[in-house]
């Protein structure tokens, strides 16, 4: 297996700016952000790195939440992190990631706010359940694939953001 990345946690106050912006206040940011472990992979086998939810959360059927994972990933040139729900979630609840697949490129590590991470899911449920779950349970996994470029490829951008900051 190569190693190709590496877990870390953003700032506390970087944690707290994303806690904010879904809360509405900075109570109880600290407190969650001491208890974020890195994203691990449960067995040998596993391809998929587990990422847990920093705070109880509730959905009902057809309910939203972002997430803050605390969490950004130095990863090599020529690869990439996608993230997924996580297989029993998925099956169970129908649970969806807002944007099918999250993408994390190697250069959203150096953004202006260090790469965090956000995961926004939906309950999709049409079975009526609600999903429960409890700060540090896993919600979402990420696999690390490689990816190529074309033989013309020029991209000369630079990358500062997450969604839309590449055009």
């Amino acid at each position: 297996m190569q190693r190709i990345a590496k877990f870390e946690k953003v700032s506390l106050a970087q944690f707290t700016e994303g806690w904010r912006d879904i809360f509405g206040t900075e109570t109880g940011a600290a407190a969650s952000y001491e208890q974020l472990p890195l994203p691990r992979r449960a067995t040998v086998g596993s391809a998929g790195y587990d990422f847990s939810v920093p705070f109880d959360l509730e959905l009902a059927p057809g309910q939203t939440a972002k997430i803050p994972t605390g969490i950004r990933a130095a990863i090599e040139d020529g690869w990439v992190l996608l993230i997924f729900p996580r297989s029993g979630l998925g099956f169970r609840y129908r649970l969806q990631l807002n944007n099918t697949v999250g993408v994390i490129d190697s250069d959203y590590y150096y953004s202006a706010n260090e790469g965090h991470i956000f995961i926004k899911i939906t309950n999709d449920s049409n079975e009526g359940r609600i999903l429960a779950l409890k700060a540090g349970d896993c919600f979402a996994q990420g696999i690390f694939t490689p990816f190529g470029i074309t033989e013309d490829d020029d991209a000369d951008g630079v990358r500062d953001g997450g969604f839309g900051s590449t055009g």
